[in-house]
């Protein structure tokens, strides 16, 4: 059943993801946001109810949250960051910090959703904590963001005529077809995410298997949770300090530095995931999931740069969402032909796309000699 309202919630987020992504460029990436802390709010309300038909609509709802949060989000900060001509370096400092505050925060709810089920004893009282939290950021964005758009034409075209947008999200793929670069970044989005949500289903089962106590001594699993969380806290530092530290020289552009760290975030991850699947040791495999979280922490600022670099303003929001579609779906896949009972072999091949994802990165991406700034409109829409 849990294998149920995860592929739900993939599925939605497959088929709503290009819809967000082209709303938000065509109506504002703001509103898309506040959205996100509305959909996410009924998620959680929808938790605490433990009701099949209940859960799944809540499912279908974190699918659609999940598409604004990974499109609508960096594309409001890439956008912004242009329009107060901030410099690239320092919009890479800002998705570093980011992810280091992610986690920090991500370690702290761990911790705090463990304390929370021992003094409730209820699973649902974290996401009621998490309600709380949404409707915040939701006064926080609605008083201080300002709006922007994917183009300045954008609010004026006749999207009355096309709700669904099919000519704009067939120009996006128009656009990403004709581009090699953009079909890497797919590519390597498609990899690495989608063996992270694959992770994300498989660690607890892994971890119990390998542990020598378990079912008699259950599993800490908030504070392994939070173990990971400060594990990708330390791949976020590590982007920052190779960032900060790297050499300027000509040929080491912002474009191929950070198509250099992809391939390199990509190689360990596989290589982190090839250990987890060699050792049943507990122990290592431990550690091994933590240097997987640690590329997680150096991935996300990564390839946020790199599609605020190679997207234009115009589509970024679309594309960025249209790039989760093959994710989605690889995911769903994954999860229907039976992950749980399969798990060495999933996190195997993980492991094996991973290499591959950081071999095209190496062979394609990282042969670019020239930045690209993304205040410049660098891909023609």
């Amino acid at each position: 059943m849990v294998a149920v309202l995860f592929v739900t919630g993939f599925v939605s987020a497959g088929i709503t993801a290009p819809l967000v992504g082209v709303w938000a460029d065509q109506h504002g990436r703001k509103k898309l946001c506040l959205v996100f802390c509305l959909t996410y709010l009924f998620t959680c309300f929808c938790i605490t109810i433990p009701y099949l038909p209940v859960l799944l609509l809540g499912r279908v709802a974190g699918g659609i949250s999940t598409s604004i949060l990974y499109s609508a989000f960096e594309s409001w900060l890439v956008s912004s960051a242009n329009t107060l001509a901030i410099p690239p370096s320092d919009l890479s400092t800002i998705f570093g910090r980011a992810t280091l505050v992610n986690g920090f925060v991500a370690t702290s709810a761990g911790v705090l959703s463990n304390e929370l089920v021992s003094v409730t004893h209820s699973l649902a009282s974290p996401f009621v904590a998490s309600g709380a939290l949404l409707v915040l950021g939701y006064v926080v964005i609605k008083a201080s963001w300002t709006e922007n758009y994917g183009g300045a034409s954008s609010v004026t075209s006749l999207s009355g005529s096309d709700p669904f947008q099919i000519r704009r999200l067939a120009q996006a793929v128009r656009i990403v077809r004709a581009d090699p670069l953009l079909l890497v970044i797919g590519l390597t989005q498609t990899c690495f995410e989608g063996s992270m949500y694959l992770f994300v289903f498989l660690w607890v089962p892994s971890l119990q298997e390998a542990s020598t106590t378990f079912p008699a001594i259950p599993l800490p699993l908030g504070y392994i949770f939070s173990s990971f969380m400060v594990s990708m806290m330390l791949g976020s530092l590590f982007y920052t300090v190779v960032c900060a530290w790297a050499p300027g020289s000509p040929s080491d552009s912002s474009l191929t530095l950070h198509a250099k760290l992809s391939s390199l975030v990509c190689a360990a991850s596989g290589l982190a995931l090839a250990v987890s699947v060699s050792s049943r040791e507990e122990a290592t495999r431990f550690w091994a999931f933590c240097a997987f979280e640690a590329c997680v922490g150096a991935y996300y600022p990564v390839q946020g740069m790199l599609r605020g670099t190679l997207i234009a303003n115009e589509h970024r929001a679309t594309l960025a969402a249209l790039f989760r579609v093959p994710l989605n779906v690889f995911v769903v896949v994954s999860l229907l032909t039976g992950v749980s009972t399969a798990r060495h072999a999933v996190l195997s091949a993980s492991a094996v796309m991973l290499a591959v994802s950081a071999l095209t990165t190496a062979c394609f991406v990282g042969r670019t000699e020239d930045a690209v700034l993304p205040d410049q409109n660098h891909r023609p829409a």
